[in-house]
């Protein structure tokens, strides 16, 4: 059983509780989290739960039934995100909605091996370097390794290229060299069943790769990880590494048990086909296969020169094929509603910014062409002095340069009082967990026809906009007869419109593009009402050690935003907007978007007002108010993600 404990228990209420436990033969394990402190009971329950309960200092009793107790997701129902820093000050997360690839060289046999390599998959994408160093090996006669050497190669390596790396531990005499170099351990596939080394490295609190054995079922699996979390880590990776049946090659991956684990435990799971093909070049398939299962990343061996390789060449890509492979899972991120993690470059790169005055300026992207209404929104809400506009080609590019750190703010619509919402942004932010929203700016869109000098409305057969741009305008255009044609921002089919030539195409957009693109207003003021206006906000990467701040983040923050899923019971959206009701916050803004790779399932996007009296206190203050608030829906829902407090004063 898991009992959670009062914030404000005594260390006398604790040694009651613990002593008690023991009395009645359960074997107990404190584990302080970020949010409560529990303690996992473990024995055979032959005692009423109501008994501890009321023991002073008990908060809840929560029975589990599985035979590993931290690891079920009866435990913890909400996924685990293992963090770990980067040496350019990112903090990498694995788990939730994220995608993270690993590789290197299943043994590294040269300085000049490793950093050559770990330039190549830097530059591909790979955001974790992983390395032979200590090899264990069925034969004595097999290469083993270069040792403590090759751990300070790969440290290098790391360290030159902005990755955290990750090295297997084969033995507890490895411990002081390990903890010196690695920033993750990896536990191989041969020591899984080694608990006396689960429970050494547990205790050192540092990430872990597991990797299940090939003989292992999904219990043995997880009451490994058990030992693990038991031990003292809260930052417990598994790896799906195939397992012993008749098919052609050494392993045969273990594709179902990607989402099993995932129902089973809250631990994030990705997926090692390396071993369970028969040539390094049909790795790519079963990487994409486990991706296509759920797993939260891929590891696989690459090597430059399969063919000379001291150890499994057979089994490892060729650099350009893990590049292929990397570009194929960013294809298909989107269809399972995840998003690749990416190594951000440091420091923040400026394409715009060619001159000594502009480098140390901020970056801020938006969606279109120059004249674009979010390229106004970012004029007004920064000092337009200090900040480059930086233009791209669609909403998700804006929040993927955010999060790859190209940018250092993006600026993207989320609703209009016309068109209503913009539903790939709401899907934006469930995919992109690494962003939070730190403003809000509010524009008036006036909308023109803007066409080539000489057109006129009767010349006019196509016109070109925003999706957003034509339901704005839907009375103007009743019964013209035009054939309308979407593009990615109004701007875009401004500049669309110049380069063609003819009078018989328009566009609906700005009046600030005629200018622009040297086109002419045909008409002014064309949408169905003057109050149309689209709320903007601003978005930065929240995985960075040191964030840039602007004036506005000192206004008071009187927004919070949030999305949520609820659980499967009567009345669960009902108790989330109670609980909004019992801290005095007015919601108002409630969206649902469908999960993707779920039928009928929901996230509920939420805006919701502090109270004036909590609005005007401090930020440090307003920041523990909404962790009492998120603490709370978090308790009555399945998921929940805090995506920004901040002020959304009109500017």
């Amino acid at each position: 059983m898991i009992i959670v404990l009062n914030k404000d228990i005594t260390e006398r209420q604790k040694d009651h509780i613990h002593q008690f436990l023991n009395t009645k033969h359960f074997s107990t394990n404190e584990v302080v989290g970020e949010e409560e402190t529990v303690i996992a009971a473990v024995g055979k329950v032959s005692m009423d739960t109501r008994e501890v309960e009321l023991l002073d200092g008990v908060k809840q009793v929560i029975p589990v039934s599985r035979p590993y107790k931290l690891a079920s997701r009866e435990y913890k129902p909400e996924n685990t995100v293992v963090e770990i820093d980067t040496p350019r000050g990112q903090t990498l997360r694995i788990g939730g909605q994220r995608l993270i690839t690993i590789a290197g060289p299943a043994a590294i046999e040269s300085r000049e091996h490793i950093l050559s390599t770990a330039e190549k998959l830097a530059s591909s994408g790979a955001v974790i370097l992983c390395g032979g160093t200590y090899i264990p090996k069925l034969s004595p006669y097999s290469f083993e390794g270069c040792g403590e050497e090759a751990l300070k190669w790969l440290k290098e390596a790391g360290d030159k290229f902005g990755m955290p790396v990750m090295a297997e531990i084969v033995s507890e005499n490895q411990i002081p060299l390990m903890q010196k170099y690695a920033d993750i351990l990896q536990i191989g596939s041969n020591n899984m069943n080694n608990y006396h080394l689960l429970k050494k490295v547990g205790e050192l609190g540092m990430p872990v790769l597991l990797k299940r054995s090939p003989t292992a079922t999904l219990e043995d699996f997880l009451l490994a990880a058990e030992h693990l979390l038991v031990s003292g880590t809260d930052k417990v990776i598994l790896c799906e590494s195939g397992i012993r049946t008749f098919g052609a090659a050494y392993n045969t991956l273990d594709l179902p048990a990607i989402p099993m684990l995932h129902n089973l435990t809250h631990l994030p799971v990705i997926a090692d086909p390396t071993y369970c093909v028969s040539s390094g070049d049909k790795m790519e398939p079963m990487a994409l296969a486990s991706v296509a299962c759920g797993a939260d990343g891929v590891m696989v061996a690459v090597h430059h020169n399969p063919g000379k390789a001291l150890v499994d060449g057979v089994q490892s890509m060729l650099p350009e094929s893990f590049d292929k492979l990397v570009h194929d899972i960013k294809a298909l991120s989107p269809v399972m509603g995840r998003s690749v993690t990416h190594l951000r470059t440091m420091p923040v790169a400026r394409d715009a910014a060619k001159s000594t005055e502009s480098k140390d300026k901020l970056v801020c992207a938006y969606s279109g062409k120059r004249g674009a209404y979010a390229e106004q929104a970012i004029s007004r809400y920064f000092d337009s002095k200090n900040v480059i506009e930086k233009a791209v080609d669609s909403f998700t590019q804006i929040f993927q340069e955010v999060v790859d750190g190209t940018v250092d703010y993006g600026m993207v619509p989320i609703e209009n009082t016309l068109g209503g919402s913009v539903f790939q942004n709401y899907d934006n932010f469930s995919r992109f967990e690494d962003v939070s929203i730190v403003g809000s700016v509010t524009l008036n869109i006036r909308h023109s026809l803007l066409a080539k000098h000489g057109a006129t409305a009767e010349t006019i057969t196509t016109v070109y906009s925003h999706p957003q741009g034509f339901s704005q305008c839907k009375k103007y255009l009743e019964n013209t007869g035009w054939t309308l044609i979407d593009s990615v921002s109004t701007s875009t089919a401004a500049q669309t419109v110049s380069e063609q030539k003819n009078l018989t195409s328009a566009a609906i957009c700005s009046a600030v593009n005629a200018e622009l693109y040297g086109l002419d207003v045909i008409a002014e003021d064309i949408e169905d009402d003057p109050g149309n206006f689209t709320r903007f906000v601003i978005i930065q990467a929240n995985h960075l050690a040191e964030k840039k701040l602007l004036t506005t983040h000192a206004m008071n923050p009187d927004t919070v935003s949030f999305i949520f899923t609820t659980k499967n019971e009567p009345g669960a959206l009902v108790s989330v907007l109670g609980a909004l009701s019992s801290f005095n916050m007015n919601l108002t803004r409630l969206e649902s978007r469908p999960i993707a790779g779920k039928p009928w399932k929901y996230w509920f996007y939420a805006d919701a007002k502090l109270p004036p009296d909590v609005a005007g206190q401090k930020r440090n203050k307003i920041d523990e108010y909404v962790q009492e608030v998120e603490q709370k829906i978090r308790e009555i829902t399945s998921e929940i993600r805090l995506l920004g407090v901040y002020s959304d004063s009109s500017f």
